[in-house]
């Protein structure tokens, strides 16, 4: 039986030395190492004026502008006295001395024809263009050629004009919100709180004292731009509404990551709020982002913002090539194919076409 050369003492220092580090190893960092417990604690970051995933800002209040959609919901909806009675109002109508079997206590809508239906014994009363007050003394009359010592209530339960306030309503190009009949309301740069004392204002024209709930339902006017070159074929320019939450990695998400024919260059081209400063180029490092989860980069986007995608050299400049051979190319197979035409004719004559 042979023996094991006896392994030399350097040897062996290094081999229990990788077989301590292979068994001390645990999850680190593979872009830089880093110690979970520095002798010294690491000073404070910074504050950075510019937002960041971990760091964002919460954007200013609202501004509502077109081609943004409101809801509004009218609250309290009431006509100015004397209200005239218009066609699909809903009227409560009450009456004392009506016969037992056939009473009349209910919410009648007033029909196409302006009349309203108390039933086959009572019969249709029109009372379209008509007060309450009226309406009570039309209503009245009518069922005293059938009743005797008969007694009518009639009020408003619902006005036709609420139709045309409650619902989904379209910011204007010129800044306005059609009401309806109610005329229509400029809101262009207000808040919702300013936008709704505006509405109601406009309201009370028609209306004792409206009150409405406005809220935005789709928020078109704040939108940042993501900008990727085409590799020589043009640019693709997608457009996204702000939720106020979004980083550079939101939006490369939005677009299904970055495609075959751009490259890992990204930065985000900022203009100036109002005007007011300068236009900020903010460098982004995608591999920091995508691969370290590193937030230094991931910068928060604000309304307006541009996220642009370089192309990749070396695709455009094999596009361009492309592109300007393919005349040649096109000149070089039409005469190839007039040439054989030719030489076919020549040989075998013109039976064989």
């Amino acid at each position: 039986m042979k023996s094991c050369p006896p392994v030399p003492v350097e040897v062996g220092k290094v081999i229990a030395l990788v077989a301590f580090l292979l068994g001390t190893t645990g999850c680190t960092a593979f872009l830089a190492p880093r110690d979970p417990f520095p002798a010294t604690p690491p000073e404070p970051p910074v504050q950075s004026p510019v937002p960041r995933e971990l760091d964002k800002v919460t954007l200013p209040i609202y501004v509502i502008e077109p081609p943004d959609i409101l809801l509004i919901e009218g609250v309290k909806l009431v006509p100015k006295s004397p209200h005239e009675i218009e066609t699909f109002d809903a009227l409560l109508i009450r009456v004392e001395g009506e016969f037992a079997e056939q009473q009349i206590d209910d919410a009648y809508n007033v029909d196409a024809d302006g009349t309203v239906n108390l039933g086959p014994t009572y019969g249709r009363i029109k009372v379209v263009k008509l007060t309450l007050d009226e309406a009570e003394d039309e209503i009245r009359s009518r069922l005293s050629q059938i009743l005797s010592d008969v007694e009518v209530s009639v009020s408003l339960l619902q006005s036709a004009g609420a139709q045309q306030v409650t619902g989904q309503h379209l910011v204007a190009p010129d800044g306005r919100v059609n009401m309806g009949t109610y005329g229509s309301v400029f809101i262009a740069g207000m808040t919702i709180d300013q936008a709704r004392t505006a509405i109601e204002q406009q309201l009370s024209k028609k209306l004792e004292e409206p009150e409405v709930f406005v809220d935005i339902l789709a928020y078109n006017s704040k939108v940042y731009y993501i900008v990727t070159q085409g590799g020589g074929f043009g640019d693709n320019v997608v457009r996204l509404p702000i939720t106020g939450n979004e980083c550079v990695l939101d939006a490369v998400a939005n677009v299904s990551g970055i495609s075959q024919v751009s490259s890992k260059k990204l930065w985000i081209a900022r203009p100036a709020q109002n005007g007011v400063g300068c236009e900020q180029i903010l460098p982004v490092e995608w591999d920091e982002i995508a691969r370290g989860a590193s937030t230094a980069t991931n910068y928060q986007l604000l309304p307006g913002d541009r996220l642009y995608i370089a192309e990749a050299p070396f695709l455009k400049f094999t596009t361009l090539v492309s592109r300007a051979l393919r005349p040649v190319e096109s000149v070089f197979g039409a005469t190839s194919l007039g040439v054989s035409t030719v030489n076919r004719i020549v040989r075998f004559g013109l039976s064989t076409f």
